[in-house]
C-alpha cells in the first residue's frame, strides 16, 4: 500500500470545513497539521477533524515540515504570498479561488509552481458537476458546432436572508463585504466560478470584456462594525470568445429565491445545451439533430467525475499534474481585472423620463 498523502490545511475559517470533511473522509489520506492565526479557531479544527498538529503561523509550520501537500484556505488577500511561500519549499499546493487578487500575481504563482514542479490546482469547485463535465465533452466533441452564444449566471440571496447565516453579524460573511478585508466582492468570490463554468464549456479564451459592478447600501454609513461594506455585491459581463462568440456572465449575492444556483446556456450551429446546479446537484440538457426543429430538450444522464479534492489526492501521489491548475487560475484572473477595468471606466447616462 502506498504512504500515506499527508495533508496541512491552511485556515481554519468556514470553508476550511468542507477540505477537512473531504480529506478526512479518503483512504490512505492524512490530515497531519492545521494553521490559523486564531488559536481558539485552530484549536476547534484540530477537535473536529482529530488533527494532531497546530501552528499559529506558517513559518513555524514550514520548519516542521512533515507534511506533503497543503490546502490553501486563506483569505483571498493573502493566497499570493502564503502560496509562493509554500511553493518554495517544494509543496503542492490546493489553493482556493481566486488564486489571487490581481492577474500578475496569479502569473507569478503559476510560473512558481511550474519552476517547483508540484502538483498545483485551483478549488474551482463545480468542476465537480458531472453536468458540466460532460457538456464539455460534447462541445468539444463538435456536437453543437460553433458556438455562438451564451449566458451564464450565479444566483445567491444571502444578502437577503439568513438561509447560510446572519451575514450582518457573523464574521464569515462580513469579510466578503468589505475591500479592506481582501474581499474582490462578489466577482471575485463567486463570479470567477460562474466564468469559469461558462468558458470551460465553451472550450475558448476570452477575447473582450465589458463590465458593470454595483454596491448596494446595506447599513447606515455604510459599515459594521469594523468592516467598510465597499465591495461589490452584483456584477453584469459581456463577453466576446476568441471565435467571435456573444454571451453574458451575471453574478449577484441579491437573488432573492435562490440560495446558490449556476445556470448556463450555450448555443451553437447545431445545437444547443443547458447546464444547471441546484440544489447540490447537476443536470444537462441538450436539444440537438432532430430536436432542433420542435425546439424538444431532452435530459442527458451523466457519468460521475471525481471530486477536486480527490483529483488533488491522485496527482500528488502519482506525481501527475491535474486541472484546474494554476495556470487556468491565471487566465481567469486577467479576465476579472479586465472586467474591474471595464467597470471604473465612465458608462453614458440617458435621461429619466419626467
Amino acid at each position: 500500500m502506498n504512504n500515506p498523502v499527508r495533508i496541512l490545511i491552511l485556515g481554519t475559517g468556514g470553508m476550511a470545513n468542507r477540505h477537512g470533511e473531504e480529506f478526512t473522509a479518503m483512504d490512505s489520506v492524512d490530515v497531519v497539521a492545521a494553521v490559523d492565526l486564531d488559536a481558539d479557531r485552530l484549536a476547534e479544527f484540530q477537535k473536529a477533524f482529530d488533527v494532531p498538529q497546530g501552528f499559529t503561523s506558517l513559518e513555524d509550520a514550514l520548519e516542521w515540515g512533515a507534511f506533503d501537500a497543503v490546502s490553501n484556505v486563506t483569505p483571498d488577500g493573502v493566497h499570493y504570498k502564503t502560496t509562493m511561500a509554500l511553493l518554495a519549499a517544494g509543496k503542492h499546493v490546493l489553493c482556493e479561488k481566486p488564486l489571487a487578487t490581481n492577474a500578475a500575481d496569479a502569473e507569478a504563482m503559476a510560473e512558481a509552481a511550474a519552476e517547483a514542479g508540484v502538483v498545483n490546482m485551483v478549488n474551482l469547485s463545480y468542476r465537480n458537476a458531472s453536468a458540466l463535465q460532460h457538456a464539455a465533452k460534447l462541445v468539444a466533441d463538435g456536437e453543437i458546432g460553433e458556438v455562438r452564444h451564451f449566458e451564464a449566471s450565479y444566483l445567491q440571496s444571502w444578502l437577503v436572508q439568513p438561509a447560510w447565516g446572519e451575514w450582518d453579524k457573523e464574521s464569515q460573511w462580513l469579510w466578503r463585504l468589505s475591500t479592506a478585508h481582501g474581499s474582490k466582492g462578489v466577482l471575485g468570490d463567486v463570479g470567477i466560478h460562474i466564468l469559469d463554468f461558462a468558458t470551460y464549456v465553451a472550450g475558448l479564451p476570452v477575447r473582450e470584456v465589458s463590465c458593470r459592478l454595483a454596491t448596494f447600501d446595506k447599513a447606515p454609513d455604510g459599515k459594521i462594525g469594523e468592516y467598510t461594506l465597499d465591495a461589490n455585491d452584483s456584477a453584469t459581463m459581456q463577453l466576446v470568445l476568441e471565435n467571435g462568440a456573444l454571451g453574458t456572465v451575471t453574478a449577484t449575492r441579491f437573488a432573492s429565491g435562490h440560495l446558490n444556483d449556476l445556470f448556463l446556456r450555450i448555443h451553437g450551429t447545431k445545437g444547443g445545451l443547458e447546464v444547471t446546479w441546484k440544489a447540490d446537484q447537476s443536470h444537462l440538457r441538450t436539444c440537438l439533430g432532430a430536436n432542433l426543429e420542435a425546439a424538444e430538450w431532452v435530459e442527458v444522464e451523466c457519468p460521475e467525475v471525481p471530486s477536486i479534492y480527490a483529483s488533488f489526492v491522485e496527482a500528488v501521489r502519482n506525481g501527475q499534474s491535474a486541472t484546474p491548475d494554476f495556470p487556468r487560475g491565471a487566465v481567469l484572473q486577467r479576465v476579472l481585472d479586465a472586467a474591474e477595468t471595464s467597470a471604473s471606466q465612465q458608462s453614458i447616462s440617458l435621461p429619466l423620463d419626467p
